[in-house]
């Protein structure tokens, strides 16, 4: 039986990649420090499968994380652990350092005694910078973070190149556009919508909403990963994206209309227009040719199945919001008094 470690597991993607893999009949262990983005409740309906093992571990800590290496001796780890939000790699970006760049480097110094463990690093689409109208960065566009979030990761990704060149670490990168689905948290853009849709609250959007970005359904992104790990190149990375931009104001106006069509939003609630953040990239675009026409593969949930899909989830998981560990945040969402 094959086994795989996912780091970053209580997470949004990496909760919803452990469950294609135990899906598809793998043994999973999900390592995860358990910090502001870890929700238990990602991993309820699985938790008892005898396929899946939950460890605690931060894995900036070498010791222990070999110990786990040693011990279930995976196939591949795919690796998701990071701190992921703009907004807070604004606010604290010492927090982004330390796992985006500390916690890689010392994962990568533990691979080094493991030649055949395959690692595939879930890196994002905003390495690449701002992007121009009709354009698409290619796997090998030059990199230009604009943020503290967008530099930690794409300074890890420089390291896992490095390794791949000096040790002939067997890795692999990916670069993801931006996911939506189920178990997402809150603070991010879809859910904070459908949050406000469900509770009547007024609907946050930064500046104009004129912001570009390009949107998958995360089951499809997991596909994608399991494809990398089958057939990907090491040494490689890939891009993986839907070919699908939308406007922030026009995504929430078809987050509303949705909304509308199974009769769940109320018309006193509206739009927000906020002050924009700083360093607000205008555009995300990945040309993701390389994985389709290389590896065979392709998105197959549409925007508006996959928006159904989470509205409904989130509709139907209110526990979700009370498993969320931010306290300042379920302060700010009113789910707390």
């Amino acid at each position: 039986m094959k086994k795989f470690i996912v780091t970053g597991g209580l997470g949004f993607i990496g909760s919803n990649l452990i469950k294609y893999l135990l899906e598809l009949g793998y043994f999973v262990i999900n390592v995860d420090k358990v910090s502001y983005a870890s929700n238990f409740y990602n991993v309820q309906e699985f938790k008892k499968n005898k396929l899946y093992k939950f460890i605690k571990l931060d894995i900036s800590d070498k010791k222990k994380l070999d110990q786990i290496i040693k011990r279930y001796k995976p196939n591949c780890i795919f690796n998701l652990a990071a701190e992921t939000h703009v907004d807070r790699s604004i606010d604290r970006s010492d927090d982004f350092i330390q796992s985006n760049i500390k916690g890689v480097h010392a994962l990568l110094e533990t691979l080094l005694k493991y030649k055949n463990i395959k690692l595939v690093h879930v890196s994002t689409d905003e390495v690449f910078g701002n992007v121009k109208k009709n354009l698409r960065t290619k796997e090998n566009s030059p990199y230009e973070p604009l943020n503290p979030y967008a530099a930690t990761k794409a300074a890890s990704d420089h390291l896992i190149n490095s390794y791949i060149n000096t040790y002939k670490l067997k890795a692999i990168i990916t670069h993801c556009c931006n996911n939506y689905g189920p178990r997402q948290n809150l603070e991010k853009f879809i859910p904070k919508i459908i949050f406000s849709i469900l509770n009547k609250k007024k609907i946050p959007v930064y500046g104009k909403g004129i912001n570009s970005r390009e949107w998958i359904y995360v089951k499809d992104h997991c596909k994608a990963l399991h494809k990398i790990y089958l057939k990907g190149k090491i040494g490689e990375s890939y891009n993986i994206g839907s070919n699908l931009n939308m406007r922030n104001i026009d995504l929430v106006k078809r987050i509303i209309l949705i909304s509308k069509e199974i009769n769940i939003f109320d018309k006193k609630t509206k739009i927000k227009f906020i002050q924009d953040r700083p360093g607000h990239d205008l555009r995300y675009a990945l040309n993701s040719n390389k994985i389709r026409t290389k590896l065979k593969w392709s998105n197959s949930i549409n925007i508006k199945n996959g928006i159904l899909k989470t509205l409904n989830w989130y509709k139907n998981n209110k526990d979700f919001y009370k498993m969320i560990k931010n306290k300042k945040f379920k302060n700010r969402l009113g789910l707390r008094k």
